[in-house]
């Protein structure tokens, strides 16, 4: 198959699902064609499988916004047109659904019909697409595609809640390729972050309020004060600058490491004991998965897709959002002993390997071709 993707570019989750996707195609012989405004960060071009083809907005003083929509749409139907796509896959309903229907009413002027697959992810539904001022746009593309998938059972469950939907939502979990975790404990240079003797926690997301950044330091606060332990807060996002104050107000300055974005996920996640993840919503929880097929336990809030991923008393806990001294008594529980911890880290992996990419990339496939024997 020749297959456009749309995806936002960035470390966020859609845009990390969406290039392992395409790279788990192209690796099937697929062509690949990613459509978005730069490369993806987790994209490599040394594939002969793999296109990238960059959307550019045209600067005019016209407009107070630039029209992403717009260029986005054209690209579609040059690009669509150009390599003889069959098939487009858009991840998250605004702007690339809506974009992707605006290309595909062009295209049909032209006698050229393609398939659209959307994928959603999460706020795009919960956030941002049940804003009022968008909620009429997002009916309507999500209604307007020939296949929706969501990533989880529970994104669908407030998809149909949230919104007037007469199309079927297909469940196609994230993730993850089990097969390129190779690295084992005694590589990771563990002394760089940490003492022998000290347990790390690790957080990794954007920053945003709906994270609960202070809940991850209140948590690893109480850590700290039972065992030696240090923490690795990854990621970058407005929330950054209060939890670096809240750490030096608590004293733990020196115990709490802010490493910014990074491309090195695996190699902190390696020598990383536990993974915490009190979020308030996560349509699937990809960064407890990420963390779970490196054998780290979970710490998390038992709230939207994240129990559909982390096992109770199995990969870790799950905790109501909010219930800093339960997490807290969870995550010491783990910690405190070397049997328990190492029985803990491969269940994790355990788990993970259900959500592998050869599981799950099929069932893409699948959709494709039941939608491609349609058109």
């Amino acid at each position: 198959m020749n297959i456009a993707i749309v995806c936002y570019p960035t470390f966020g989750g859609s845009g990390v699902v969406a290039t392992e996707l395409g790279i788990a195609l192209a690796k099937l012989d697929h062509q690949v064609h990613f459509i978005t405004y730069k490369q993806p960060v987790r994209l490599g071009l040394l594939n002969p499988n793999i296109h990238f083809h960059e959307v550019s907005v045209p600067e005019y003083a016209l407009f107070h916004y630039q029209p992403y929509e717009l260029a986005l749409s054209s690209k579609l139907v040059n690009t669509i047109k150009k390599y003889k796509i069959d098939l487009l896959h858009v991840h998250y309903a605004i702007p690339h659904a809506y974009a992707g229907y605006m290309a595909k009413k062009m295209l049909a002027e032209e006698g050229i019909d393609i398939p659209m697959v959307t994928t959603l992810h999460g706020t795009d539904i919960t956030l941002v697409g049940n804003h009022p001022f968008y909620k009429p746009a997002v009916t309507f593309s999500i209604n307007q595609s020939d296949i929706v998938t969501s990533v989880s059972q529970s994104l669908k469950d407030d998809t149909l809640r949230l919104f007037d939907i007469k199309k079927e939502i297909n469940v196609v979990p994230n993730f993850i390729d089990v097969s390129q975790q190779k690295t084992s404990f005694t590589d990771c240079q563990r002394e760089l972050m940490a003492k022998p003797d000290e347990r790390i926690i690790t957080h990794i997301s954007n920053f945003r309020p709906v994270k609960r950044i202070p809940d991850v330091i209140d948590v690893f606060y109480n850590i700290q004060d039972a065992m030696p332990a240090k923490l690795l807060m990854v990621g970058e996002g407005p929330e950054r600058k209060e939890a670096e104050k809240k750490c030096r107000e608590l004293g733990i300055k020196e115990k709490v490491i802010f490493l910014g974005n990074s491309n090195e996920i695996d190699k902190i996640l390696c020598f990383s004991d536990l993974f915490l993840l009190p979020s308030e919503k996560e349509s699937f929880g990809l960064a407890a998965l990420e963390a779970m097929v490196n054998r780290v336990p979970v710490i998390s809030s038992n709230t939207g897709g994240i129990p559909e991923v982390n096992a109770q008393g199995i990969s870790g806990y799950l905790s109501e959002v909010g219930d800093i001294n339960e997490m807290s008594k969870n995550a010491i529980r783990i910690l405190e002993n070397d049997t328990t911890l190492e029985m803990f880290k491969q269940n994790a992996f355990l788990e993970a390997e259900k959500f592998d990419v050869n599981a799950i990339v099929p069932r893409y496939i699948a959709l494709y071709e039941e939608v491609l024997a349609i058109f």
